[in-house]
């Protein structure tokens, strides 16, 4: 088959009758040589994964326990978990080499755990994050592969990607993420018709009416072309699976209700905004889980070098982080502890919501696992050793919970690769540099 290459060059076929077009992404050959259980089926419940981030870190001494193992004792800055203490576990003394890069505040720290890779320079995610793993193996059977959310109005306020500078964008507005998650193309798993949209059906199978001339592109390719073809049709079929959920009847869900239309609300970084939107946010998307329309998820609280400030304040979590002067009666800042207690507070609703979905003998929470942590230790000093780190939930029973575990010194590497063993990927080894492990944390896993 011939046919011209260029950057307007589509490939072309036919699907059940009607004509189809399936664009390119940039490829090398179009650049010069200077471009550079459920009751109702029997199937076992579905185990979901998210990350929930915040940003500047705890006050040490105020924080981690004391000692490690279970039972662990609850500093103040955690005291509101008390009620669900036995599902969470405590991560702490784990370490993040840089292997003599720079330590580039806020930045460093969230992309070092997310990639297991050390950055030196601010231009996105080096390399694929660990959710985007998980999501190959979790998240190709719902709706939605995943959702990324930020409660502070910034869609850029993301960790997850697949590298190359790539971010996932995250939604801001809490009336948005309702009319995407329960607008046009939702379908109630538990009613008793279900009416498949025409216009997806109509999507469902380009890549099939393509092929023909897919194989003949594909002799013409570099070995370089070759492999961006490659992932980018990889993308395209994970899109037509999505599609698949969407032309399938869902199986009934006990604990999904619709949740009633979110109006419009102010979306900026103002404390009590962001506390609310959070919240909102959280309920929402508790229930597209509770409804399978989704099983994996980015929650951004706040973002790294945090820009949160209360209603009247020109003066920023961030600012105070270095401006406040450490209260040596109290061992503590007190104005940048406000923002402190303010995370742990939103940390723990988000928990308990999940916790509060019931599914059979379990809660949505223990069918879940979901990775909390920051980007520093003490945000004063930019510290990136024995950063905060939490799980909650213990994925269907493959975590054990209630626990304070220290890596003793370890790279903090070793937590993102037990998470993705937890979850199912196939991997044995992951990070790079002195990152790099394949040692899991034995504790975690059952």
């Amino acid at each position: 088959m011939s046919f011209t290459l260029d950057r307007r060059t589509a490939l072309r076929g036919m699907v059940n009758g009607m004509a189809v077009a399936v664009g390119l992404p940039l490829l090398d050959i179009f650049l010069d040589g200077n471009g550079t259980a459920m009751a109702a089926t029997g199937a076992p419940m579905p185990i979901r994964f998210g990350t929930w981030f915040w940003g500047l870190g705890v006050n040490p001494p105020r924080w981690f326990p004391s000692a490690a193992g279970k039972d662990y004792e609850l500093k103040v800055e955690l005291a509101s978990i008390e009620a669900l203490k036995h599902k969470v576990n405590i991560l702490g003394d784990f370490t993040l080499p840089l292997d003599g890069k720079p330590n580039l505040p806020h930045i460093s720290g969230g992309i070092g755990i997310r990639t297991g890779m050390a950055i030196d320079s601010d231009r996105g995610l080096p390399g694929p994050s660990f959710d985007v793993s998980i999501g190959d193996v979790i998240g190709t059977r719902t709706r939605f592969r995943s959702i990324e959310l930020s409660a502070t109005g910034d869609p850029r306020n993301s960790l997850s990607g697949r590298g190359n500078g790539n971010l996932n964008p995250a939604e801001v507005s809490p009336a948005a993420l309702y009319t995407r998650l329960f607008g046009a193309g939702f379908h109630d798993p538990n009613s008793a018709t279900f009416t498949p949209d025409p216009a997806v059906m109509a999507r469902r199978s380009v890549l099939s009416g393509v092929s023909e001339q897919r194989q003949a592109l594909e002799a013409r390719l570099g070995a370089a072309d070759r492999q961006r073809l490659d992932q980018y049709f990889t993308s395209l079929r994970q899109l037509e699976n999505q599609l698949d959920v969407q032309l399938t009847k869902p199986a009934p869900m006990q604990a999904c209700v619709v949740p009633p239309k979110v109006p419009d609300l102010p979306v900026n970084a103002e404390i009590e905004n962001v506390m609310r939107n959070h919240e909102i946010m959280t309920d929402l998307l508790v229930m597209a889980m509770a409804c399978d329309n989704v099983r994996l998820f980015n929650m951004n609280f706040n973002n790294g070098a945090s820009s949160l400030t209360r209603v009247g304040s020109t003066i920023t979590h961030h600012q105070l982080t270095h401006e406040e002067v450490l209260d040596n009666r109290l061992g503590y800042q007190p104005e940048v502890t406000f923002y402190v207690d303010k995370c742990m507070e939103a940390w723990t609703y988000f928990i308990k919501a999940m916790d509060a979905v019931k599914e059979g003998d379990r809660t949505l929470l223990d069918n879940s696992l979901v990775f909390a942590h920051s980007e520093t230790e003490f945000a004063k000093f930019h510290t990136i050793d024995n950063i905060p780190m939490m799980t909650a939930g213990s994925a269907g029973g493959r975590i054990h919970t209630g626990q304070y575990i220290t890596g003793d010194g370890s790279p903090v590497s070793r937590v993102g690769l037990t998470l993705q063993q937890a979850m199912g990927v196939p991997v044995d080894r992951w990070g790079t540099g002195s990152l790099e492990t394949n040692k899991i944390i034995p504790g975690l896993i059952v």
